[in-house]
């Protein structure tokens, strides 16, 4: 049965995969949070959006607790080349925050951006574009392990975040920059830290796929470059496909700042509704208590899909009939203005 899948699967997907990096399937980079090396495909708007549950315990801080709401989305949007889309991060958070580092304790209800990001990402190596043949009369064909397989797609991505409140709620997305403040301005609203307007980003992303179910995605990232708390993380996550519909995944995050220092881990399965809408649910936790924290979150991704697919060949013989139309207008130009000079200087040599 999952042979017969996959054989009408490739009947359906070679045509395109010939020609870009485009699927007829939405490419989402849920329902973990790291990015895959591959765009979106031009004329496609991708949405990536949902809710989330924090939960965070700090044992340094006398157990204070941090519980809130999260919403994210994220706007693809891919254009000029298949290689290139801009991109939209944000997640907005609403919490209450009980600060038990003084008695009585104190309750703060807060909210305001964790992420506010804008970028550029572009496949600069895709070793799937010159190694495409496939051979619709044999799964083991296409589904043994080639030693091509470990190379994998590259991306770069180069943005800025945007901070775009002077007395930002969490700044630097650390939820718990009130208790360090001094004593006396425990009930002060202005935050210590001061977050620039705006502060660099560049992540590297790989991508592989081995035996078509499989997909294994990293990101290298630095991050508030230009700020004075420069922040270096790594997402590590693995996507098995057991079902047309089904996929799960495991995810592992390191991240290392001065003021954050963490290794989190996700869990989570996406359903695909249909080509262009798919359906999703994760649980993360990290490994320490100083905070402990516990991440819950539902999503959603749709596209609106405009992409047109082109052959190579078509686009070379398009350009170059362009080109020749623009070359017959020039000389067609060119012999009017002779035609209209030799007609004026006859008309001065005629006699009365």
């Amino acid at each position: 049965m999952l042979k017969k899948i996959y054989f009408i699967w490739l009947l359906i997907t070679s045509t395109t995969l010939a020609f870009s990096q485009y699927t007829d399937q939405i490419n989402s980079n849920r329902p973990g949070i790291s990015i895959g090396a591959f765009s979106v495909g031009t004329r496609v708007i991708q949405i990536e959006s949902g809710v989330g549950y924090r939960n965070y315990k700090h044992k340094s801080y006398n157990n204070s607790i941090s519980r809130g709401k999260v919403g994210f989305i994220s706007l693809r949007y891919g254009f000029l080349k298949e290689q290139l889309e801009i991109n939209y991060e944000g997640s907005y958070m609403m919490d209450k925050f009980q600060n038990y580092t003084i008695t009585p304790g104190i309750e703060y209800k807060r909210e305001g951006f964790l992420n506010n990001f804008i970028g550029l990402k572009y496949l600069f190596f895709d070793p799937f574009k010159k190694n495409n043949e496939i051979n619709v009369y044999s799964w083991d064909a296409n589904n043994k392990f080639k030693i091509r397989d470990l190379i994998p797609a590259i991306s770069i991505t180069i943005g800025s975040n945007i901070n775009h409140k002077k007395n930002k709620a969490y700044p630097f997305g650390d939820v718990f920059e009130i208790v360090n403040k001094p004593f006396l301005y425990q009930t002060s609203v202005f935050p210590k830290k001061k977050e620039p307007f705006f502060t660099g980003r560049i992540s590297l992303a790989t991508q592989s796929h081995f035996f078509g179910i499989w997909v294994f995605v990293t990101n290298f990232t630095y991050d508030r470059i230009l700020s004075d708390y420069v922040e270096k993380n790594y997402i590590l996550t693995l996507t098995h496909t057991f079902d047309p519909k089904w996929s799960i995944y495991i995810e592992t995050q390191g991240i290392s700042s001065e003021i954050y220092k963490d290794q989190l881990f996700r869990t989570g399965a996406a359903y695909l509704m249909n080509n262009d809408l798919q359906f999703e649910m994760s649980l993360g936790f990290n490994s320490k208590n100083s905070p402990s924290s516990i991440l819950i979150n539902s999503g959603v991704s749709y596209r609106l899909d405009f992409h047109r697919d082109i052959d190579p060949q078509i686009k070379k013989d398009e350009k170059n009939l362009k080109k020749q139309t623009r070359k017959e207008e020039k000389e067609l130009k060119k012999a009017f203005k002779k035609s209209k000079k030799a007609t004026k200087k006859a008309r001065k040599n005629i006699k009365f």
